[in-house]
């Protein structure tokens, strides 16, 4: 088939062919937290500091517990920068930036601490959609928008959070990213 659109080596046909076939599966209501990282996703999580290792273990996992739980997760990071990343499975730009997210945690895994909200989704939807596009750290579930209240977040989707070593607030980004490097600058600015 891809011998038609392109002269790609048969090794790399097969990987791709291997890869595409691993992403494909069925959706429920909730991502499975079985799901196996992709080998950008796997990073020893031993070398990575307890809190952090502890959001890898939940990594693609839809999490209750509203903003109660969002908040004490907030208290146990404390001591490193934090991006929150509010999304739903219905907004087009939440899926564009999706990879830039998961990019970004995989490169800091060691560094900064990567939450995702989902926000106002309909049932199904969100799990389905992580199953198509997995992370390397848990969403918290948030059908009424009470998560984002917490970090000022109501106003649009995509939305971006992001909490600097001490646990404060240091700045939302209302929108979308367009680039990574983009994302990639606010880190840098924001998320110390």
């Amino acid at each position: 088939m891809c011998d038609a659109i392109c002269p790609m080596r048969p090794a790399l046909a097969l990987l791709l062919c291997v890869l595409a076939l691993a992403g494909c599966g069925g959706g429920g209501a909730a991502a499975p937290a079985s799901q196996a990282p992709s080998d950008a996703q796997a990073k020893p999580d031993g070398d990575l500091p307890r809190p952090l290792a502890a959001l890898r273990e939940e990594q693609n996992e839809l999490l209750q517990g509203g903003a109660e739980a969002f908040e004490a997760r907030l208290d146990e990071l404390e001591g490193h920068p934090v991006v929150v990343n509010k999304w739903a499975s219905w907004c087009g730009p939440c899926r564009a930036e999706f990879p830039f997210f998961e990019s970004q945690a995989n490169e800091r895994a060691g560094e900064v601490a990567f939450i995702g909200v989902n926000s106002g989704d309909y049932d199904g939807g969100a799990g389905d959609f992580l199953s198509e596009q997995p992370v390397p750290y848990p969403s918290y579930l948030d059908p009424e928008l009470e998560v984002a209240q917490v970090f000022n977040g109501t106003a649009a989707w995509p939305t971006t959070a992001f909490y600097d070593s001490d646990g404060e607030l240091a700045y939302v980004k209302q929108g979308g990213y367009s680039t990574e490097q983009a994302l990639a600058e606010d880190i840098e600015r924001y998320a110390r």
